[in-house]
């Protein structure tokens, strides 16, 4: 049974990718790891590559941004794998799992300590509210690839 936002309500859906430097240094299977062991459970994810114009308008809120170009470079330069992940306070627990987004700053065992290389590799993406899990997630996948 699919999950619809609307705003007063809390979801138990949130989104991630695995970004470019997780995939390529061979990390998928380590960090799906930690996020079933976690307790989420995947509800819909794929390994794919966001264009150029994917990556704007994926990331516009942070076009007026000096790092936007990188940002975008760096989003399109490989694979990445988009997810869809449910579970109890899920945008939460899960920005919690993967902690701070500079990985010298994120708690001992968090995805992004473990995995990410600095600021802007920072190995994974993780919704920052109910509402854009639920934009973001219906970015990367239609109706019928949520489960």
């Amino acid at each position: 049974m699919h999950k619809f936002f609307t705003p007063d309500m809390r979801t138990d859906r949130t989104f991630t990718m695995l970004k470019p430097d997780s995939v390529e240094k061979g990390h998928i299977g380590a960090i799906l790891e930690k996020i079933t062991a976690a307790g989420f459970r995947i509800v819909a994810m794929k390994l794919t590559q966001m264009t150029t114009d994917d990556a704007k308008a994926f990331y516009a809120i942070h076009k007026e941004r000096p790092f936007f170009g990188e940002l975008v470079e760096y989003m399109t330069r490989g694979p990445i794998v988009a997810a869809i992940l449910e579970k109890e306070n899920a945008v939460a627990d899960f920005r919690t799992l993967i902690g701070a987004t500079n990985p010298e700053e994120a708690a001992e065992g968090t995805i992004r300590k473990l995995y990410a290389a600095s600021i802007g590799e920072n190995a994974v993406h993780g919704s920052d509210s109910d509402e854009n899990a639920a934009i973001e997630g219906n970015f990367h996948f239609a109706g019928r690839e949520q489960f």
